[in-house]
């Protein structure tokens, strides 16, 4: 019973972590390897599936009527069609990459040093970014063309890096490429789709499908927890971003880690050079 019930609280912990900042650019996988590292949680690769399946499902049914609207016009609208086409084209290099560098990522970059020092730089990367900006050009997602959507997927490609932020990455491209604030962000929420359920697939090959019956249960909780906290973040987000811009989670970035380097840094002065220092002042 006791394992039953740190199961369940241990997926309730990473189940908000994905909901809340899946879409946010503060990084999910960032803070999935803090909350892991540092709390001493584990997430099996089949649960951390489930819980982004929610938060993919979420966005699919805040934007089901668009969606839908799209596909059934791709056939005779060109601009649904250039939508169609430009989000496979963005898709594209990341999940390339992907497959070719994930097990030199997860070997080598899946650590908390890395995850801080890649926070920091993204918030100072999205200050620098939003100074820059000057009027948008582009106000609708369906509206861009084909080489926007093409450099907006390259700049998801720095998103393999963990604490990085897919979303940041996108929302800044898309920044930068003189797209408006809220497309930017709706766009980044499309190209979540096809690129969280394509990464989904992959772990899924990788890892196989075996699900322990005590399982069940967290997966359960994951599932629904994750799919509420990115349902009601994402509604939220387009209108906050839209009136407030990103600076509030660029300094939250630079905050947690800062906070991060601090801590590891102590860590590693009391685990290794305090000792030594001891030893040789005698």
């Amino acid at each position: 019973m006791d394992q039953l019930i740190w199961k369940i609280v241990s997926a309730i912990i990473l189940a908000l972590v994905e909901g809340v900042t899946e879409f946010l650019p503060v990084s999910s996988t960032g803070h999935m390897i803090i909350v892991e590292k540092l709390l001493g949680l584990t997430a099996t690769p089949v649960f951390l599936i489930v819980i982004q399946f929610a938060a993919i499902l979420s966005i699919c049914v805040i934007y089901f009527e668009y969606l839908w609207r799209v596909t059934k016009a791709v056939p005779v609208n060109p601009n649904a069609q250039r939508f169609a086409v430009g989000l496979i084209l963005a898709f594209l290099p990341s999940a390339a990459l992907g497959v070719m560098l994930s097990d030199y990522i997860t070997t080598y970059l899946f650590s908390v040093w890395t995850v801080a020092i890649t926070l920091i730089l993204g918030g100072i990367a999205i200050i620098f970014i939003e100074r820059m900006v000057k009027i948008p050009q582009y106000y609708a997602v369906e509206d861009f063309p084909l080489s926007v959507y093409i450099k907006i997927g390259l700049c998801q490609c720095l998103a393999l890096v963990p604490g990085v932020s897919r979303s940041g990455a996108t929302i800044m491209g898309s920044l930068l490429m003189k797209v408006e604030r809220g497309a930017a962000a709706e766009f980044s929420f499309f190209l979540a789709i096809p690129t969280m359920l394509g990464a989904a697939v992959y772990s899924l090959y990788k890892q196989g499908t075996h699900i322990p019956t005590d399982d069940l249960i967290a997966l359960a909780v994951g599932f629904v927890l994750s799919y509420i906290s990115a349902y009601y973040v994402a509604k939220a987000f387009i209108a906050f971003v839209s009136n407030n811009g990103f600076g509030v989670f660029a300094w939250y970035r630079i905050f947690i880690g800062s906070f991060l380097l601090g801590y590891m840094t102590y860590n590693e002065f009391s685990t290794t050079l305090q000792p030594l220092m001891k030893s040789l002042l005698g």
